[in-house]
C-alpha cells in the first residue's frame, strides 16, 4: 500500500509534539501537585528529573532498539508505554507512584523519540524535501515547549493538575491505531545485535545515584553516610559504564567521538545549557504562583514571551552561523542567558511583571536557544558522516542528563536557603523570594561556566548543505 510521506510526518511530528509538550506542560501545575500528594520541597524536582534522567539516559538505547527491532515496531511499543504511564500519572495517589509513573514515562519517549526520527530520515530522501520535512518536525517540538505552559495552565485551573498527564492518553490511542495505516514497515538492520543494555543501566543508573544523593544532602547533610554511600555508588556505576563502553562491540557512546573537540565542549555545553533551562523552569513556575498569588494559567501566559524569544531565535540561529560561524553565535546565546538569569534573580515578590520578569524571561529564552543551535550544530558537523546520528544522540542525551543534574543542586541550594530563612525567623514569603534567587544565581554560574567552555571551543563556519544536513541530524 502506497503512503502518502506528509501523512508520515504528520504522525511522527505529533507523537514527538506530546514528548516534548510533558516536559513543560508539568511545570506549572508543580504547586497544585505538592499541595494535593503531599509532596516535600526536595521531593517535587524528581517529578521533573524522573522524567528527564530516564529519557536522557535510555535515549541511546532507544535508537538502538530501533535499528535492531524495526523502527515502526519500536515506535508503537513507545508510545503505548508512554501512554499507559501518562494515565497511572494521572490516577497517581502518592509521591511514589507519580515519580515512578514519570520515570517510565521518560523511558517510553526515550524509544519513541529516536525512532520516530529513524522512520522520517527513511521516510523522505536527502535534500530539499528531508529539510522541510525536519524544518515542521522542530517546529512542532519547539511549539509543543512553548504550548506546554499554557495548555497546563488550562487544565489544572479548569479541571486539575491530574490533567496535564491524562491529556496524553486520547492522543496516545489516536497515534497507536492510525500508526500502521500511514507508517510503512521498516526492516531491521542486519549484522552486529549488541544492545548493549548492560551499559545502559550502569550510566543511567549512577546518574540516578548522583541526583538522589545531592537531593538528600538538604535535609540529612552532606556528611551523613546515606549522602556519601549514594554519591560513592553513582561514582562508581558511572566508571563501570565508561570500562563496559570502552570493550563495546557497539557501545552506546563511541567513546572515540568525544576525541573531536566540537564535539566535547557542545557536549558540555548543551548539559549546561539543560541544567540552567530546567532549574530556572522550575523556581520560576513556582515562585509565579506560591510567591506572587497567580494562578496557574497566569503563570503559563506569563512564559508566553519567553517561547516566543526562543522561536524568534531558532529562525534566526541558522543563518547567523552560516554567516559567523558556530563560536560567536553560541558565545552570544550564552551571555543572553546570563543577562536574563540575572535579571531574573532581582524580581521580588511584589515588583510589576512588565519591568523585572519580562525583560530577563525574554533574553534567557533566546539565549538558551542561542546556545543549543549552534553547538548541535558544531557537534554533528566536525565529525564523520556515517558518525552524525550517534553524534546527535550523544549530545541530546548530555542536554537531558545535565539538566537532571543540574536541578538536583539548584533545588537542593534553593530549599536549604529557604529552610535556613525560615529557622532565622523570616517570613515564608520573604523565604521562598531568598531561595529563588539563589537558585537562579547558582543557574547564572551555569551560564557562566558555559561561556568559558563556548571559548575553549573551536570555530566552524560550516557550508550551507552541512548547516541543513547538520539540522537534519539533530
Amino acid at each position: 500500500m502506497r503512503r502518502s510521506p506528509w501523512a508520515t510526518l504528520t504522525v511522527l511530528a505529533l507523537a514527538q509534539f506530546i514528548v516534548v509538550l510533558d516536559v513543560t506542560i508539568v511545570n506549572v501545575a508543580l504547586p497544585d501537585i505538592q499541595s494535593d500528594l503531599g509532596f516535600s520541597t526536595d521531593g517535587l524536582q524528581w517529578v521533573i528529573s524522573a522524567y528527564t534522567l530516564l529519557f536522557g539516559g535510555f535515549l541511546l538505547l532507544g535508537g538502538r532498539a530501533a535499528d535492531l527491532l524495526g523502527s515502526r515496531r519500536v515506535f508503537i511499543a513507545g508510545l503505548a508505554l508512554f501512554g499507559v504511564t501518562s494515565l497511572a500519572g494521572g490516577l497517581a495517589g502518592s509521591p511514589g507512584l507519580l515519580i515512578a509513573a514519570r520515570a517510565v514515562q521518560g523511558l517510553g519517549g526515550a524509544l519513541l523519540s529516536p525512532a520516530a526520527l529513524s522512520i522520517l530520515t527513511v521516510t523522505f530522501e536527502h535534500g530539499r524535501r528531508r529539510n522541510i520535512a525536519m524544518g515542521v518536525w522542530g517546529g512542532l517540538a519547539g511549539l509543543g515547549g512553548t504550548l506546554g505552559v499554557v495548555a497546563g495552565g488550562l487544565l489544572v485551573d479548569s479541571f486539575s493538575w491530574r490533567w496535564v498527564f491524562i491529556v496524553n492518553v486520547p492522543i496516545v490511542v489516536a497515534l497507536v491505531l492510525v500508526t500502521p495505516v500511514f507508517v510503512r514497515h521498516i526492516a531491521p538492520h542486519r549484522g552486529n545485535r549488541s544492545f548493549d543494555l548492560l551499559g545502559a543501566v550502569l550510566g543511567t543508573g549512577g546518574l540516578l545515584a548522583l541526583v538522589y544523593g545531592v537531593v538528600r544532602a538538604e535535609p540529612v547533610g552532606w556528611s551523613s553516610p546515606e549522602v556519601i554511600g549514594f554519591l560513592a555508588g553513582g561514582v562508581l556505576l558511572l566508571t563501570g559504564f565508561v570500562l563496559v563502553e570502552a570493550r563495546a562491540k557497539a557501545p552506546l557512546v563511541p567513546l572515540g567521538l568525544l576525541r573531536s573537540r566540537a564535539l566535547s565542549t557542545a557536549s558540555g555545553a548543551l548539559a549546561l545549557n539543560g541544567a540552567a533551562f530546567l532549574s530556572m523552569f522550575f523556581l520560576t513556575a513556582i515562585f509565579l504562583q506560591q510567591v506572587r498569588g497567580g494562578s496557574a494559567l497566569r503563570a503559563g501566559v506569563e512564559f508566553l514571551p519567553m517561547g516566543g524569544a526562543a522561536i524568534a531565535a531558532a529562525v534566526l540561529c541558522t543563518p547567523l552561523v552560516g554567516r559567523f560561524g558556530t563560536k560567536p553565535v553560541q558565545l552570544g546565546g550564552a551571555l543572553l542567558s546570563l543577562a536574563g538569569l540575572v535579571l531574573l534573580a532581582q524580581a521580588g515578590a511584589h515588583d510589576g511583571y512588565a519591568g523585572r520578569l519580562l525583560p530577563g524571561l525574554i533574553l534567557f529564552g533566546a539565549g538558551i536557544i542561542g546556545v543549543g543551535v549552534p553547538a548541535q550544530i558544531a557537534a554533528v558537523v566536525d565529525v564523520q558522516h556515517h558518525e552524525a546520528g550517534s553524534a546527535s544522540g550523544v549530545v541530546t542525551a548530555f542536554n537531558q542528563v545535565g539538566g537532571a543534574l543540574g536541578l538536583a543542586v539548584v533545588s537542593t541550594l534553593s530549599t536549604s536557603r529557604v529552610n535556613d530563612a525560615v529557622a532565622s525567623g523570616t517570613g515564608q514569603t520573604d523565604a521562598l523570594v531568598q531561595g529563588f534567587h539563589r537558585g537562579l544565581l547558582v543557574a547564572a554560574a551555569f551560564a557562566v561556566v558555559n561561556i568559558a567552555i563556548t571559548l575553549a571551543a573551536p570555530r566552524l563556519s560550516p557550508a550551507p548543505d552541512q548547516i541543513a544536513e547538520a539540522a537534519a541530524a539533530a
